[in-house]
């Protein structure tokens, strides 16, 4: 008992210096613009990037992902959403940018996570106990970027619906003067065409 009480402990320890270093970020691209961040990490570490559009022209973003010397490890041209995974292969700052570039009036919202999971040596004899909070942390991380897509989701589904609402109302108070017009026409034409002209 005491065994796994320890492992326990030392799993929860361990799972303290692993932080998987989450943080959610919500950004406005303006048009021919491009906005970008990095990260430093070190050999080994792990970092992923999940983005997605949430309004604005065809929800569509150029994302991409440089390494310390500046070379292009992932690139997505007009994506809506996306991923990508980059294990460290050398030490130093990497680079992620957004890139509006290719419009020129719509400003785009992007939302976006980073995680991190700082390497540590020795993986090899890894607990049970610790495989299990690690993959449970996974899990709940993944669980958690999917509750973000359907907020962003249903923001734009409402922006849309109201939208919507708001041309069709404004149309129905259209059709509803013009048909109120042609009704005071019709009176007025037929009451003069009933009236009884007299010559003096």
């Amino acid at each position: 008992m005491a065994s796994i009480l320890s492992l326990l402990i030392h799993g929860l320890a361990l799972l303290a210096l692993l932080p998987a270093l989450v943080s959610a970020h919500m950004i406005e691209v303006p048009a021919g613009k491009k906005e970008c961040f990095f990260e430093d990490l070190h050999v080994h570490d792990k970092m992923t990037v999940t983005y997605q559009v949430g309004e604005g022209g065809q929800l569509d973003i150029d994302f991409w992902l440089t390494d310390p010397q500046a070379k292009v490890i992932s690139k997505q041209i007009r994506q809506s959403t996306g991923t990508v995974a980059v294990t460290a292969e050398t030490d130093g700052r990497y680079e992620y940018c957004f890139s509006n570039l290719m419009s020129a009036i719509a400003d785009k919202m992007v939302s976006f996570n980073v995680h991190g999971v700082i390497y540590v040596s020795g993986d090899d004899v890894v607990a049970p106990v610790e495989r299990e909070i690690r993959a449970l942390a996974a899990g709940l991380t993944s669980v958690k970027d999917e509750q973000e897509y359907m907020v962003v989701r249903e923001r734009t589904h409402r922006n849309t619906a109201e939208s919507t609402n708001s041309r069709v109302k404004w149309w129905s108070i259209l059709q509803a003067i013009v048909l109120f017009s042609v009704v005071a026409w019709q009176i007025y034409y037929l009451k003069s065409f009933f009236e009884v002209k007299r010559v003096i």
